[in-house]
């Protein structure tokens, strides 16, 4: 036997003790006959299929010691080691069995491979768990940088290495690993440059500041093993690179747990800190530089505060205001000219407060900084101008800039992929990620796989093959994905592919439908739309499995909305003849039908021979399929405490109208019940199934959207796609974008945006109907009104100011605080948004309430914004 049969036999017995011993008795012959046959075997065996992948997987240590061993060079080597196939392996073991093979190489060639694997190394992502998990070959790398004694080349992930390797040895065994570690002096000034180090440094920091990495090192520092200039350095020169807050807090806390003392502080370094770090270095920069203030001559501060004013966060404007009063006169002065942007905040106790500071000080201020005053007065209200040019003189007025109203346009959805026509573009569908599911994707393969299937199976089939026998398991084994594979018999992805089995292996298929079917699943929790949609890969899957097949889908989309034209469903049940469709997908197909069809169709359409066709007469006679009663109502909910409970929660039922049965009654019916809410992820395909039927899809989510608020799968797509589809839209599809613009992520909120101005472009947007879902499920607490307010104000800059304040005069009424009730938090906000709403809408009237309001004294932002909305409305 030779040498390459003989390793590869000893790597499918898997013992690694027996490995290494032939391995170190290989001579060089063999080891580079083995070096040229092992790296493209290793990749044919990987393109086999999953079960040869699963195998590769498993014998992933012994490859890994195979190569370090046979391959020539140290590139060679590192990128073996690298490479993806050979990535599941435990790295601390695997670190020290490689290295135990690697001991006969020269020094120099160790040290060299060393220097390569840390420039291979990638930063980790996730959390810190998982970013421990995912540390690859930093063991190895770091074992040879001991051993060698190499100087490894910069690199940032090298560093956050160590810090997580170091943080979850701490966890593990719970004393200190930092003493004594042989990285350490290395290690610490990179700590203080490298990306990536935060959450390591202050891990399992729950048990105790002395039991994070970030605590070790103030001991050391204490004991003189860690220099304790070099920490305070450190954390200076890491606040002046400009990290953002979670990168810059350990060393925040570093620099508080050292306790420096006054001459000890940078003062210098901190001032030029504060125009652009990050909030929790700028607060600890005002802390230190209150503390060191004797150090600060007048030209810091000066610097100070003018940074602290210029800051966008209004409480370092504050400080800068309060810093600024509470210095001497002579020393205020230098200063003064950090007022001029105060004065142009439209916080009005903070701007008042400016003023008098301002004022106070004007007989100590030199004249160029009285003429700086002057100008920055000039946009001030009348009252506080006038206060400024008591003291300062005369302050020319500037008439604010007339608002200018933005062009509401729609981004249109992306136009669909043509027909597949070949069965080698269907098999390379099937064979791409089919993940995140894409409905009009998942569309065009199903209809290209029932076309196709009907012109030619046998082509069909051989066509598959290479996908069939690298996704399936060769011998089939059904329970495997019966009881295996969570979702099998329900996610669309998994359904599509179990479609393609039909067609190449419609025993196989058969075997796991059965399977399925006897399996004790628990009822489907999925709602009425998305058993819907399952129902029609179904009943496609059966007609394959029976052997049959049928010449087209109807059903499949012709518009990206999800639509399917009129004259095209009448073309293609001409085509079908007396054939009778899919019931499912001929349902499905009326349901895609649009609001308004060309009556001239009905005449071509009574001519259908088939029971199917006398249907599509009838319900093109009657203008399309009737709508379900849609009514809204506030529930309140008794759920556990884990879920997040608001005070009310909006929702909507549905009712079939009379008459209406079978499928389309199922999916036109529901019925809120005060238990846990329904949940689904595939709310995605919901507006393409009914996209002539708005309400009745919004009335579904607005189900299911309540449970995913705050989780970073967002699910907010499923609002800005029913922006595009058509029927009516009221306080259904309203409450479901208001709660997409009550999630806590940014990029989710935006899709809410997007529904609001795609449809008041189509002039669809039910403006009244959101502005109650909005004051009622602020009230009730459903969502978040500093939340909302940001994207009312984005969709007012964007164009749809009309809309947007019709919305408001219903929401506001509801939101103003009632007798005897304190104001809610953020309500001025709300209210600055309906000045500008309204002044560029020329909307004019009494509002409810704000009268009362905008009467009370006091300089709060929400009676400044009242006043300012009242003014516009009486004119």
């Amino acid at each position: 036997m030779n040498a390459v049969q003989e390793l590869l036999d000893r790597i499918e017995a898997g013992s690694v003790a027996n490995l290494v011993t032939y391995l170190n008795g290989l001579g060089d012959d063999d080891k580079r006959a083995v070096a040229r046959y092992l790296p493209p075997h290793l990749g044919e065996r990987w393109r086999s299929g999953f079960e040869a992948e699963r195998r590769v997987r498993e014998l992933a240590p012994l490859c890994r010691l195979v190569g370090a061993a046979c391959l020539g060079g140290a590139e060679q080597v590192a990128s073996w080691l690298n490479r993806r196939e050979l990535r599941w392996v435990e790295p601390e073991a695997d670190a020290a069995r490689v290295m135990s093979v690697l001991s006969d190489r020269p020094e120099a060639w160790r040290r060299d491979l060393a220097v390569r694997l840390v420039q291979r190394l990638r930063p980790t992502t996730g959390s810190t768990w998982r970013r421990i998990q995912a540390l690859g070959n930093w063991d190895l790398a770091a074992a040879l940088v001991i051993e060698t004694g190499a100087e490894p080349p910069e690199n940032d992930a090298f560093v956050s290495g160590w810090v997580l390797r170091k943080a979850e040895r701490q966890r593990m065994n719970r004393n200190l690993v930092l003493a004594d570690d042989r990285l350490l002096d290395h290690m610490l000034p990179r700590l203080f440059q490298a990306q990536g180090v935060a959450d390591g440094l202050t891990w399992d920091q729950e048990w105790g500041e002395g039991r994070t990495i970030l605590g070790q090192l103030v001991a050391m520092a204490g004991t003189g093993r860690v220099p304790r200039q070099v920490l305070l350095d450190g954390c200076a020169s890491r606040f002046l690179a400009g990290v953002d807050a979670a990168e810059a807090a350990p060393f925040v806390a570093l620099w508080r747990q050292l306790e420096p003392e006054v001459a000890e502080i940078p003062v210098a370094d901190f001032v030029r800190m504060l125009p652009s770090a990050s909030s929790p270095v700028v607060q600890l920069a005002l802390e230190e530089l209150h503390r060191a203030e004797s150090a600060l001559d007048g030209e810091l501060f000066a610097e100070a505060v003018q940074a602290l004013a210029y800051r966008p966060e209004k409480k370092y404007m504050a400080a800068a205001v309060k810093w600024i009063a509470a210095a001497s006169p002579s020393r205020g002065a230098l200063a003064v000219a950090a007022l001029a942007p105060v004065f142009d905040v439209d916080t009005p106790s903070l701007r008042e407060r400016a003023v008098r500071v301002a004022v106070k000080l004007a007989a100590h201020i030199a004249e160029p900084d009285r003429q700086a005053i002057r100008e920055a007065a000039a946009g001030l209200p009348a009252d506080l101008r006038e206060r400024v040019a008591t003291a300062f003189g005369a302050v020319e007025e500037i008439q604010p800039e007339a608002m200018a109203a933005a062009t509401l346009t729609a981004t249109p959805l992306p136009a669909l992929a043509p027909p597949m026509t070949s069965v080698d573009e269907l098999a390379a569908e099937l064979a791409a990620p089919l993940w995140p599911e894409v409905p009009a994707q998942f569309e065009r393969i199903l209809a290209a796989l029932v076309r196709l299937t009907h012109q030619d199976r046998d082509a069909v089939v051989a066509g598959l093959q290479s996908w069939w026998q690298t996704n399936w398991r060769h011998p089939f084994d059904a329970h495997t994905y019966a009881h295996g594979i969570s979702g099998f018999d329900e996610d669309i992805r998994f359904l599509l592919a179990r479609c393609a089995l039909a067609v190449v292996s419609p025993a196989d298929s058969r075997v796991l439908t059965t399977t399925l079917n006897k399996s004790n699943r628990w009822p489907s929790s999925e709602p009425a739309p998305q058993r819907f949609v399952q129902r029609r890969f179904r009943e496609v899957m059966s007609l394959f499995e029976r052997g049959e097949s049928i010449p087209m889908l109807l059903a499949t989309p012709t518009s990206p909305t999800g639509h399917v034209d009129a004259a095209t469903l009448v073309a293609r049940m001409e085509e079908l003849g007396d054939t009778e469709p899919l019931e499912s997908d001929f349902l499905q197909a009326l349901l895609r039908l649009p609001r308004h069809i060309d009556p001239g169709l009905l005449v071509r359409a009574e001519k259908l021979p088939s029971q199917a066709g006398r249907r599509l007469a009838a319900c093109l006679r009657d203008g399309g399929l009737p709508e379900p009663v849609v009514t809204w109502e506030l529930l309140a909910f008794d759920r556990p405490e884990y879920y997040q409970e608001s005070l009310q929660e909006a929702h909507a039922s549905l009712t079939p109208p009379e008459g209406v049965s079978g499928q389309l009654a199922e999916l036109w019916t529901l019925n809120p019940k005060p238990a846990y809410p329904p949940f689904s992820r595939n709310m995605v395909w919901w507006p393409p199934t009914m996209p002539s039927h708005r309400e009745a899809v919004a009335a579904h989510v607005l189900a299911c959207l309540p449970w995913v608020m705050d989780s970073t799968g967002g699910q907010v797509e499923v609002v800005a796609a029913l922006a595009h589809t058509g029927g009516p839209a009221g306080i259904a599809t309203a409450s479901t974008i208001v709660i997409g613009m009550g999630h806590r992520l940014p990029a989710q909120r935006a899709l809410a945006a997007d529904a609001i101005i795609t449809l008041a472009a189509y002039a669809d947007l039910p403006a009244a109907d959101l502005g109650r879902a909005v004051g009622h499920m602020v009230r009730g607490e459903q969502v978040k009104l500093n939340r909302v307010t940001g994207v009312l104000d984005e969709v007012t800059s964007a164009g749809a100011h009309a809309e947007m304040w019709t919305a408001l005069a219903e929401a506001i009424p509801l939101l103003l605080p009632r007798p005897g009730e304190k104001a809610r938090a953020g309500l001025g906000e709300l209210l600055k948004v309906a000045v500008r709403a309204a002044d560029l809408a020329g909307a004019r009237g009494e509002m409810p309430g704000l009268g009362d309001l905008a009467a009370r004294k006091g300089s709060s932002q929400l009676l400044h914004q009242a006043r300012r909305l009242y003014e516009v409305l009486v004119g």
